[in-house]
């Protein structure tokens, strides 16, 4: 019997019997999304960007309308680049917030060091919405070329 083949109106896929088109689309699924995240560094680096930016430690006193907390990754930044800042006056955008995309709010920066801290996790963002797109994608791209007419996606 073939990897793929289609048996009495259901389908055959990697060892696998008698799949409903749902079922054979979970699992190409299961299969695209470890093929993307066993890749390796990159997404391992993602999610520690992310967890290191977590404002859950304890901080100073801050104005109002401040988040409340500090993240590792700023603590981290902070003591590494200290008060410097960057050359000529220049302020670059950073991001604060955004657990929630509605939550984001843009600040301009002068800081080496707030820089960093608020663009790492930006980056860990960015890999991870990567991730996502490449598996949804491979995924339906694999299933249509298996599934057959009315269960085909698009």
């Amino acid at each position: 019997m073939d990897t793929i083949e289609e048996l009495n109106g259901t389908y055959f896929y990697a060892g696998r019997r008698n799949l409903k088109a749902s079922e054979l689309f979970f699992m190409i699924f299961c299969e695209k999304t470890v093929e993307q995240l066993g890749l390796g560094m990159a997404d391992f680096g993602a999610v520690v960007a992310l967890y290191a930016a977590r404002n859950d430690q304890p901080t100073r006193a801050k104005p109002r309308d401040a988040i409340e907390g500090t993240s590792r990754l700023s603590k981290a930044s902070r003591k590494f680049f200290g008060q410097k800042k960057f050359p000529y006056g220049i302020r670059l955008p950073t991001f604060i917030g955004g657990y929630t995309p509605w939550t984001i709010k843009p600040r301009m920066t002068a800081k080496i060091s707030a820089f960093v801290g608020r663009t790492i996790p930006v980056v860990g963002w960015a890999i991870l919405a990567s991730d996502v797109s490449l598996i949804s994608y491979k995924t339906v791209r694999d299933y249509n070329e298996i599934a057959r007419g009315n269960d085909k996606l698009w």
